[in-house]
């Protein structure tokens, strides 16, 4: 469904611009490109509506060519333009047509020329931008209209009475933007100068729709949608600039989102309520349809603003009946429930990256592709990491059902600047989107980057928008604050303990990497959390960790994000290549994996433990023991004796009771069956490469390390060894490097 569906269409004012032709113009030669990026031109770049929960009929798309120049950061206004820049894409990203870094000590420059629309006597002509990163000045006609510091969310100036006073001549728009990226103190997420590792290449100057609109003297500024699914009704607050007597919230009958009969109400209801200007309205009879994410149903929404019953402004706009929460399930433990139904959350993590624009898609269709091979993969949920996205992203996670998980930026905790930086930016975004039903968490800190007042952030956000969630942060730095503990395992999966007043949710795992040649930003030196040679071999580990997750929700996780949607640069470990032109694994096998996440858990009983919680004795040595040692009757007098698990200190998730330094270590343990049970998996910790035997059967073969205990399946053949009465465990750990840790147990798996 497109825009027009929620909106009245767009109306394109004509615009004269002084600029040469659009066949002037051709994308730079970047590393690699998009398979949209051949139908981008200065003559089609987002023709879309840029903000779908405020539309209005009559709007200018100043998306396009304009003129730029990259000058010295202190210099003043160019004395002339150094060629033609393709807006909304940044000068660093190959769609602009420039593909220049532009470093702190410089600042960019951007120049246009339009044909004024026509303006109703006392009506207001507004410049908006969807995001400019990072600090824009802005000049109509020589007349200087203001500054915005901020890269992320939307602004706009009022240039009624700047424009029209060159008379005959086009009005003129000139911006200069200066972004110092890493080496300031503002929010930044993922650029870098140098880009390497898990950091990306910096974006600077414009990087959504710039745009004008004519607004009368009184008119709607924004809008505050609260759904109330409780009391079935929503109520809506227009934030209006000027003088209007009254406010018109109407409900269309139209079914947006979802198909078959037309739209429902509980009850009677008055699908039109007017109220004084600026205060609070709420319509009433709502709650028989709600949005999820297998039927994100929507309701449209007219406002109207009027004076003595008269209409003088009017936006259309959406919104749906959800609510998200987090209690105890029937067990007693915190899980995520979605309109008060339980739902385990799955999906990737976000970086919302593209070779050919970087920040910016190369089209909207683009970003509705992502969200559409997310949902197919059998996910319902996605983490949007340390970037900030264009409204018409949330739109499509709005209307194809994507719960989405919201970072803020990550940026700086230096001094007062940066916190300062940082709290506006942040307060600006959740103004910005806390309209759209798909937004379901917060995130104010990713793991411990720019970390700072953490409580009284989660209390800030609690009260902006106390209808959704709060995650303190992600990952390593958890506050003990906010709806959610948040851990970070790779590849993983683990978990964290259960806790009294917090669900317990894995916010990172995975990073299953393969290079696939022609589809990569680089040919050398990419890498993955862990690397696959083949579609084969990724699928199967990819499955392989949905198994051993689905394992972990019985035991209280309540969600889970896997690294990550697509490669991005030299990272390897996405879901499909940088360029979107494959998907790595194999589709129907992963997604697959992923429904089965959603069925009950299975529970999971110690039958032979491990010593993660009380230390289980071994026989081990870290001499080469000779044939046989992995059989039931080798001869093991001659080992050491000692409490596991094995290995340094310093290992993550190790529980170190006996230090081994080694290359490789051999353990054994004699263990008691009293019966077989249905199924038994390998509860294991190894760093790094393990070798386990049942009764001298090669029970699993396990590559790499982890972070955390996990199950493993058990080999059809070792399980057939397990008899009644006395068995034998042997393992072989090899290390290579860093890290080191051996420890592992048997479990019982049964069905729910």
């Amino acid at each position: 469904m497109e825009t027009r569906r929620i909106a009245v269409t767009a109306l394109l004012v004509p615009v004269a611009c002084v600029l040469a032709a659009g066949a002037e113009w051709k994308p730079a030669e970047g590393p690699l490109m998009t398979r949209w990026a051949k139908d981008v031109s200065p003559g089609n770049v987002w023709p879309e509506y840029p903000r779908p929960q405020m539309v209005r009929k009559e709007w200018v798309n100043l998306n396009g060519l304009w003129d730029y120049a990259i000058t010295g950061k202190d210099e003043g206004r160019p004395a002339r333009w150094q060629g033609r820049i393709l807006v909304p894409f940044c000068a660093e990203s190959a769609l602009s047509g420039v593909m220049k870094a532009v470093k702190p000590d410089q600042a960019l420059w951007y120049h246009r020329a339009i044909a004024r629309p026509a303006l109703p006597e006392g009506h207001r002509l507004l410049l908006h931008f969807g995001a400019v990163d990072w600090h824009a000045t802005v000049w109509v006609n020589g007349v200087k209209l203001g500054e915005h510091k901020g890269g992320y969310e939307p602004f706009t100036f009022d240039i009624t009475k700047a424009a029209g006073t060159n008379r005959n001549a086009p009005d003129e728009i000139v911006m200069r933007v200066w972004d110092p990226t890493d080496k300031g103190f503002q929010p930044k997420g993922k650029q870098v100068l140098n880009p390497r590792g898990i950091m990306y290449t910096a974006v600077t100057g414009i990087w959504q729709t710039a745009w004008l609109e004519t607004v009368p003297p009184a008119h709607i500024t924004g809008l505050k949608i609260t759904p109330d699914v409780d009391k079935g009704s929503v109520t809506v607050l227009a934030e209006v600039a000027g003088k209007a007597d009254e406010v018109e919230v109407a409900v269309s009958g139209e079914k947006l989102g979802a198909s078959g009969a037309e739209l429902e109400f509980d009850g009677p209801v008055k699908a039109t309520v007017a109220g004084a200007a600026g205060k609070p309205v709420t319509v009433r009879g709502f709650g028989k349809k709600l949005w999820t994410p297998d039927e994100p149903f929507l309701y449209g929404l007219t406002v109207t603003l009027k004076r003595e019953g008269k209409e003088i402004d009017k936006v259309d706009s959406y919104f749906a009946m959800r609510k998200i929460g987090m209690r105890k399930d029937e067990a007693g433990v915190n899980r995520l429930f979605l309109n008060d139904e339980l739902l385990f959350q799955y999906g990737p993590l976000d970086q919302g990256w593209w070779p050919d624009g970087l920040y910016t898609a190369p089209c909207d269709e683009a970003l509705q592709h992502d969200i559409e091979v997310t949902k197919k993969l059998g996910m319902n949920m996605c983490r949007k990491h340390v970037k900030v996205e264009h409204a018409r992203f949330y739109y499509w996670a709005d209307r194809l059902g994507l719960l989405v998980w919201q970072d803020m930026a990550s940026g700086s905790n230096k001094g007062e600047e940066g916190k300062a930086n940082f709290e506006k930016e942040l307060r600006a975004m959740i103004a910005a989107f806390r309209n759209h039903p798909s937004i379901v968490m917060w995130v104010p800190f990713n793991e411990g980057w720019g970390q700072h007042d953490t409580p009284r952030y989660v209390d800030l956000i609690k009260k902006l928008d106390p209808s959704r969630l709060v995650n303190n942060a992600s990952g390593w730095t958890d506050r003990g604050v906010g709806d959610v503990r948040d851990v970070h395992k790779y590849p993983g999966p683990g978990t964290a303990p259960v806790e009294e007043d917090r669900a317990i949710v894995l916010g990172e795992f995975g990073g299953l990497g393969l290079q696939v040649e022609g589809h990569m930003w680089r040919k050398d030196k990419n890498w993955g959390y862990r690397s696959f040679k083949s579609k084969e071999e990724l699928t199967k580990a990819y499955a392989g960790l949905l198994h051993r997750l689905h394992n972990l929700i019985g035991g209280g996780l309540a969600a889970a994000v896997y690294t990550q949607t697509s490669d991005v640069e030299i990272e390897v470990n996405g879901l499909m290549t940088y360029d979107r032109a494959m998907v790595k694994p194999d589709f129907e096998r992963a997604a697959e994996a992923a429904k089965k996440l959603y069925l009950p858990p299975p529970v999971i009983k110690p039958l032979v433990p491990d010593s993660q919680k009380k230390a289980q004795t071994w026989r081990y040595t870290t001499e080469p023991p000779g044939d046989g040692w992995n059989k039931p009757d080798f001869d093991d007098s001659g080992w050491k004796e000692g409490p596991g698990g094995f290995g340094t200190k310093a290992t993550p998730g190790a529980v170190v009771r006996t230090e081994w330094s080694g290359n490789e270590i051999w353990l054994r343990r004699r263990f008691e069956l009293a019966e077989k049970p249905g199924e038994i998996q390998l509860r294991i910790h190894h760093d790094e490469d393990a070798e386990v035997f049942l009764n001298g059967v090669e029970a699993a073969k396990l590559g790499g390390y982890t972070a955390d205990y996990l199950t493993v399946p058990i080999r059809p053949e070792a399980l057939k060894a397990l008899r009644k009465g006395g068995n034998t465990i042997a393992i072989l750990c090899r290390q290579t490097g860093g890290g080191q840790y051996i420890d592992a147990g048997l479990v019982a798996i049964e069905p729910r």
